[in-house]
This record gives C-alpha cells, sequence and structure tokens, in this order.
C-alpha cells in the first residue's frame, strides 16, 4: 500500500523549506511568492518525470540516460532564470 503513495509532493515541499528558512535568517535569499510556485512546479515535473521514466523504460542505460537529461534540462532551466546564461527574456539578475 505504501508503494502506491506518490511521494514528489512531500520532496517538494522539503527542498522548498530550504529557501524559505534561508530567507528568515538572511538577507540573502530572496524569494516571492512567484519564485516558489516555479521553483515548486519545476520540481514537481521533474520528479513526476523521473518517475515516468522509471515506469516506461525497460534498461538500466535507458533509464540512466533519459533521467540524465532530464536533470540537466531542469538544471539548464534553473541556470537561466536565475541568470540568465544564454540571455533570453526570462532571465534573472
Amino acid at each position: 500500500m505504501f508503494n502506491k503513495i506518490p511521494l514528489a509532493p512531500f520532496y517538494t515541499l522539503t527542498l522548498l523549506a530550504i529557501p524559505f528558512f534561508g530567507m528568515q535568517f538572511t538577507d540573502q535569499v530572496n524569494w516571492s511568492l512567484f519564485d516558489f510556485i516555479l521553483m515548486g512546479g519545476m520540481l514537481l515535473s521533474l520528479s513526476f518525470g523521473i518517475h515516468f521514466i522509471f515506469l516506461n523504460t525497460k534498461t538500466y542505460n535507458q533509464k540512466a540516460f533519459f533521467i540524465s537529461v532530464a536533470v540537466l534540462l531542469f538544471l539548464f532551466i534553473w541556470a537561466e532564470l536565475a541568470v540568465g546564461i544564454i540571455g533570453s527574456p526570462f532571465a534573472g539578475d
């Protein structure tokens, strides 16, 4: 029964707690509500994507390849939103 409970929302909230508590102790972390919503959506998408990959791929090599691509894509989008590595209109400061 416990194997059927999706843990993606739990993991997402746990990871979002890090910047939330960081904002309580320092001025270096300054996230808005939109930042939390956007990162929450990105983390949920990544975790459900990894779960989908595990369910629909057969071999270990396929799983490793597709999960690596998903994580690299997530990191690329995160870096672009944070600092603008390619200079898109969505780039951060």
